[in-house]
């Protein structure tokens, strides 16, 4: 290590005064003519829609039966006309969707092994006719 003479320190840039500062900006409050205080702001008289933002992964999903309430008793009574009335029979349904699902995807992948050894069988005798065709010519 060499002690290098004109080291002063850390570095720190100048300060040159202002004479117009007057510390630091505060933007100023301005009343809002159009503003209300709601007491209640998430309480609405009726609701004619709603909106559901989904990303799907899978095609197919459905919504229905839906109720907005603060009642418990109103929930419970909905969910028993609607959603409990048809849950067997949606799960049957979506078991059967399911099973044609898997035989359709067994069956591609069948066909897909049979073209494939199609393929090779196919590759193979080209291979032998290859063969017998340059045996022929070293024997001439």
């Amino acid at each position: 290590m060499i002690d290098n003479p004109e080291y002063k320190g850390e570095w720190k840039a100048k300060k040159i005064p202002n004479p117009d500062y007057k510390g630091s900006w505060v933007h100023p409050q301005v009343d809002n003519p159009d503003f209300v205080d709601e007491k209640a702001p998430t309480k609405y008289a009726t609701m004619d829609y709603i909106g559901f933002d989904l990303w799907q992964v899978k095609s197919g999903d459905i919504f229905d039966n839906i109720i907005v309430t603060d009642s418990v008793e109103e929930a419970d009574t909905f969910s028993k006309a609607t959603f409990f009335k048809n849950k067997d029979a949606e799960k049957v349904m979506f078991d059967r969707a399911e099973e044609a699902e898997k035989a359709t995807a067994a069956a591609a992948a069948a066909a897909k092994q049979g073209a494939d050894k199609a393929a090779e069988e196919a590759e193979a005798k080209d291979d032998e006719e290859d063969e017998e065709e340059d045996k022929e010519e070293d024997s001439i």
